[in-house]
């Protein structure tokens, strides 16, 4: 993939945005409670992303695990209807009644991962391949600018809190890299969380393990 030339970003094989030198972001509690400023529209995503795991894999998850579950929004949604749901975030946030905090997103086998708004704060993406699951559901912004200018003035570009950047072809192809096959990918939170312009806003996406 030509990408357009910025000072710290570099543009792996597969096509994905990444910033290269970095500082330690300032994640806390503080930081999950932004959510909550969001009121009713925290229970609509919540129960959007929910309808489309279900419609994405065709029945209701054995059990779940929201990485990076922020204000445990998602995960009261997950608890109306699936028995077992598991949550892991960086802060000391506490999960929802009914979901159990874990601290090794790698020891236990899952049916459904989930991470929304997640995966491009991470240090390492790779390190999702040894996550043992069947599914993945994920979101992302999605990257559509076309020069440095528009991708600085972009309101998904954050530095050293947004470390990696996806378009469409980028997010399939690293997911394939790492094991896993695309089953749906939409626009979904678009409906919820569009911005004025045309373009698609969230790329939201189910990927079965292979």
């Amino acid at each position: 993939m030509k990408y357009f030339e910025l000072e710290n970003y570099e543009v792996t094989s597969n096509g994905i945005v990444k910033q290269i030198k970095k500082q330690k972001y300032p994640y806390s509690e503080e930081y999950n409670n932004e959510y909550n400023k969001h009121g009713i529209l925290n229970d609509q995503i919540s129960f959007l992303r929910l309808g489309f795991i279900i419609g994405s894999i065709k029945r209701i998850p054995k059990n779940i695990l929201d990485i990076g579950y922020g204000n445990g929004a998602f995960l009261k949604a997950c608890n109306t209807i699936i028995s077992k749901s598991y949550g892991f975030d960086v802060t000391n946030y506490p999960v929802p009644e009914k979901s159990e905090k874990i601290f090794n997103i790698y020891e236990n086998h899952f049916d459904v991962v989930s991470l929304f708004d997640c995966l491009e704060h991470w240090e390492n993406i790779y390190e999702l391949k040894k996550i043992k699951c069947n599914y993945v559901i994920i979101s992302v912004p999605n990257l559509k600018a076309k020069s440095a200018e528009e991708f600085l003035n972009w309101k998904h570009y954050k530095p050293n809190e947004h470390l990696w950047y996806f378009n469409e072809e980028s997010l399939i192809a690293f997911f394939n890299e790492i094991g896993f096959d695309l089953i749906e990918i939409t626009n979904l939170e678009d409906a919820i969380r569009k911005s004025s312009d045309d373009e698609p806003n969230i790329l939201t996406a189910c990927f079965k393990k292979i």
